[in-house]
């Protein structure tokens, strides 16, 4: 049965090369289960001060990141905890692979290539590709029918746990099997383990 791991960033910008991680949160996901139990979550020092318009958005304030371990530091011990499992992220393919994938180069490292998901991918094979049907995750979970998180939109804990619950329930609707087989694949790259 294979691993996967639901996660999402937050970034002081768009730009994988000159922008950083300021957050990560992720659950494992395992048997069309999340793990609640087994989870993992960071703060993360970027090079540069976070902007207001970035704090309003996340709600993650310089306080927040002022003594947490650096964004290479934090996606070393994110790719140990994260193992061999395949990574799903929403937009990963677009936004989040590329940060992992940039932070990853700058950690000194060598590096790994692992497998992922776009949940974007999901969204489409359970709701359509005809033009105008978005998938952003806010359209998702509204067409899902999911509650609302206690816990904040656009902060990396709230946007897995929504993730989470999205994910278990489109692959229910769709009657994945516990592998998410046929789901497309993309790659990113992780530090290798020392």
């Amino acid at each position: 049965m294979d691993s996967f791991v639901i996660y999402d960033l937050e970034t002081t910008g768009l730009d994988p090369a000159g922008d950083d991680l300021i957050q990560i949160a992720a659950v494992r996901f395992r048997g069309g289960r999340v793990l609640a139990d087994d989870s993992f979550f960071s703060y993360a020092r970027p090079r540069r001060r976070i902007s207001a318009f970035i704090e309003s958005y996340t709600g993650i304030a310089q306080a927040h990141v002022a003594s947490a371990p650096s964004p290479e530091e934090v996606i070393c011990r994110f790719s140990a905890w994260a193992a061999n499992g395949t990574l799903i992220a929403h937009n990963g393919l677009r936004f989040d692979s590329k940060f992992l994938a940039a932070t990853s180069h700058r950690s000194g490292r060598a590096v790994r290539e692992i497998s992922c998901i776009d949940s974007i991918h999901i969204s489409k094979m359970l709701f359509g590709k005809a033009r105008g049907t978005g998938h952003s995750l806010d359209l998702v979970k509204a067409r899902l029918g999911l509650a609302d998180s206690s816990l904040r939109r656009h902060d990396a804990r709230g946007d897995v746990d929504l993730l989470a619950k999205a994910v278990t329930a489109m692959s229910e609707r769709l009657s994945l099997d516990v592998n998410l087989s046929g789901v497309p694949r993309h790659q990113t790259w992780l530090p290798a383990s020392e």
